[in-house]
């Protein structure tokens, strides 16, 4: 099935926090804001909703373009590299 994970980036003191991630199953994507990532079922999203919560949960960055990017890469790899 396909997904769109999507997540908010907040700026913080010591820099970008990545947080609050969402995955929901689509038709189409949105490819400028999420990452399109395919799961089998509920039981592998909720898995992939955890680890990213756990893996950025101290993560911070420069800036909201290199969060994205860090996200997309760990989604994708997570997941994959299905999209």
């Amino acid at each position: 099935m396909r997904h769109e994970l999507s997540w908010q980036t907040t700026p913080g003191l010591r820099g970008f926090v990545c947080s609050k991630f969402r995955v929901v199953e689509t038709r189409t994507p949105d490819q400028q804001r999420c990452v399109a990532v395919s799961l089998e079922n509920d039981e592998q999203r909720e898995e992939l909703l955890a680890e990213l919560e756990m893996h950025f949960a101290a993560q911070r960055f420069e800036d909201a373009k290199s969060a994205f990017e860090a996200v997309k890469t760990y989604a994708l790899e997570r997941a994959g590299g299905k999209h």
